[in-house]
């Protein structure tokens, strides 16, 4: 039960963490198209993501995958900002129930977020023979933090729409673009050539 609730709670403040917020903003800009009235859309949102997430960290775990920490540092951000972009173009659209293409971010720049965990997970678990149940506790704390994270944006932007009357589109446009803003700065922080 101790090492379940250590890898646990590794992914859950791995992903909760406000010192390396990455993962916060890529949620906030894949979660702030949905409303909770999309459950079922929420749900595969999160649950993509800790696919995407936990595949890439197995691969690196069991030494399949080996990518540059430098690269995948940089490509994180470009994921948070090319995800941004496309809400702030495709807002109207949004607002009207087009958000499919989220789900695909989700699975697919998860696999690149789980790369940039990998190295310090590989740490964690050393030479142990054992390696799919640590990931499994670690993919459950992911999900868990996940979901905070994603009820959280739900909540705040009912409370925006509904109590302060903000149109849809215009929180997707500036939650996003505030989120882009971040992710700028963070790719300017991380280039590497």
């Amino acid at each position: 039960m101790d090492d379940f609730l250590l890898y646990f709670k590794m992914g859950l403040y791995h992903v909760l963490d406000f010192l390396a917020i990455d993962h916060i903003l890529f949620l906030i800009v894949l979660a702030v198209v949905f409303s909770f009235k999309q459950w079922k859309k929420v749900l595969w949102l999160v649950t993509l993501f800790t696919i995407g997430h936990s595949t890439s960290l197995a691969l690196a775990a069991f030494g399949i995958l080996e990518i540059k920490l430098e690269l995948i540092e940089f490509l994180i951000p470009l994921t948070i900002f090319i995800t941004g972009v496309i809400n702030v173009f495709t807002a109207k659209k949004t607002s009207k129930g087009k958000e499919n293409l989220n789900l695909i971010f989700a699975l697919f720049f998860g696999l690149i977020h789980g790369l940039g965990f990998s190295n310090y997970f590989k740490m964690m678990i050393g030479k142990e023979d054992d390696k799919i149940l640590p990931l499994a506790e670690f993919a459950l704390g992911i999900e868990a933090a996940q979901i905070i994270i994603v009820l959280s944006i739900l909540s705040i932007g009912y409370l925006m729409q509904g109590l302060f009357k903000v149109n849809r589109r215009d929180w997707i446009i500036v939650l996003s673009s505030i989120v882009i803003g971040f992710s700028i700065q963070m790719m300017i922080d991380r280039v590497f050539w």
